[in-house]
């Protein structure tokens, strides 16, 4: 087994989880059976009870684990199906360990950070990383690992040294640190700045990991002098520096890697037999981007939801939007549309917002409202409802979306004015949604005219 983890540094959410992806796509391409496993260092056990404002989404596995949205990210970019497991959180960790300090398997010695917690984050890594994730069940030849937010952080120093006692374990042949850094670019000046990225490698460094690649986000592509500037400073030979600048789409991220020799230096880093040849799953990729970049034609959808303010609160609707586009040969724009504002309270409070939302929905080629949950914001939901049947619009509802365009119904056709669902109006006369005690339900209905 070959392990490949991804660290980062000078700010969080720099794109760790895309660039995991993209190493895992290009190697599966050359042929490799590869897994992901995401670490989140929060005391959280899962993601489930996340606000959408703190991490986005809430991806739910085909398990039912309901996961950080990079677990997402993985399934698509490398077609496979992850467990639960697969996202390790410093709660569940911590739980693991207390469970068996209760059942005495430590045998009266005193537990620990070192070994106890670390050993678990060790024992967990080996063990996840053989469950098969393809279709045909072969146990995976990589694994790639991504370390949750920046080097320096508290809550994931024992992951840190964890995997500084790994690297020796597993022997050096079959591990490698991939370092995720910032290269600032102020406007004032226009210079790219290495600053950030040296300070990062190195306090990654003083804490026993040494990066193999760094990979540098920026805007625009790295200039040769700063590629050797960071080679010199952060110890590390010219072709480890990989510039990771702005793209058209995250979907040219695995070409880009490809194109830097990425697949070249693993291969020689970690003894992989990979044979030079032809890959038709890059190929396939390369025409898909390429595709995206020519559309010309353009389709509008509105999103109404509550969660509006952070695209990744809905970041799986979104990908399901682009790729439907694609595949339909239209660039898709995405109206996001604070369900709120479309609500009749708001015409008193604050009108420009008003009209301004009610602007977007109608000048929109199809709307789409996504799941949610809590009584705030339903009532400028069945509004936009209430539009797009009255108007024949394209409309689709996503779970509460569903339930909305029932209660919708009822009222405006059939003359229930009362008729609400029992999670938001438990005395309505007529709860056209009845919600099922310890049942969870994924419904959608569609109006296309």
């Amino acid at each position: 087994m070959k392990y490949i983890l991804v660290t980062g540094g000078v700010i969080s959410g720099i794109g760790k989880g895309i660039i995991a992806s993209s190493v895992g796509t290009i190697l599966k391409s050359c042929g490799l059976h590869v897994t992901a496993i995401k670490i989140d260092p929060y005391i959280n056990i899962d993601a489930g009870t996340f606000s959408p404002y703190e991490h986005g989404e809430v991806f739910v596995l085909d398990d039912g684990g309901e996961v950080d949205l990079d677990l997402g990210n993985y399934e698509r970019f490398l077609d496979i199906r992850l467990t639960r497991d697969n996202n390790l959180t410093t709660g569940k960790i911590y739980q693991s360990v207390i469970n068996k300090e209760r059942r005495g398997d430590y045998l009266g010695k005193t537990v620990q950070v070192v070994p106890h917690i670390t050993d678990a984050i060790q024992e967990w890594v080996v063990k996840q990383a053989k469950v098969p994730v393809d279709d045909d069940g072969v146990e995976p030849q990589v694994c790639v690992i991504e370390l949750g937010g920046t080097v320096g952080d508290i809550e994931s120093m024992p992951f840190i040294e964890a995997f500084r006692q790994f690297q020796f374990k597993v022997k050096r042949e079959n591990f490698c640190n991939i370092h995720v850094s910032l290269i600032p670019q102020p406007s004032a000046t226009g210079e790219q700045k290495t600053k950030p990225t040296q300070n990062s490698v190195r306090e990654l460094r003083g804490l026993g990991l040494s990066p193999d690649l760094i990979m540098c986000r920026c805007t625009t592509a790295l200039e040769t002098s700063v590629k050797e500037k960071i080679s010199m400073f952060c110890h590390v030979a010219p072709e480890q520096v990989i510039c990771v600048h702005d793209v058209s789409s995250i979907y040219r991220v695995p070409l880009l890697l490809e194109d830097q020799g990425v697949v070249g230096y693993l291969t020689r880093r970690l003894d992989m037999p990979i044979e030079t040849r032809p890959r038709k799953m890059l190929t396939k990729w390369k025409e898909m981007s390429d595709r995206s970049d020519r559309l010309l034609e353009q389709c509008s959808i509105a999103l109404v939801g509550k969660y509006t303010k952070f695209s990744d609160s809905y970041a799986s609707v979104i990908k399901a939007l682009e790729h439907s586009a694609l595949a339909i040969s239209h660039k898709l724009e995405v109206k996001y549309i604070d369900s709120a504002s479309l609500e009749p309270s708001t015409l008193h409070e604050e009108p420009v917002k008003y009209h301004d939302a009610w602007q977007k929905l109608c000048s929109a080629d199809g709307i789409l409202v996504p799941g949610g949950f809590g009584v705030r914001g339903t009532e400028g939901k069945i509004h936009a409802i209430g539009w797009a049947r009255k108007q024949k619009k394209p409309f689709l509802g996503v779970c509460l979306g569903m339930q909305l365009a029932v209660c919708e119904f009822a009222r405006n056709t059939l003359g229930w004015k009362d008729a609400n669902s029992t999670e938001f109006d438990p005395e309505s006369k007529h709860p056209v949604v009845n919600g099922m005690s310890k049942q969870i339900c994924m419904c959608l209905i569609v109006y296309d005219y």
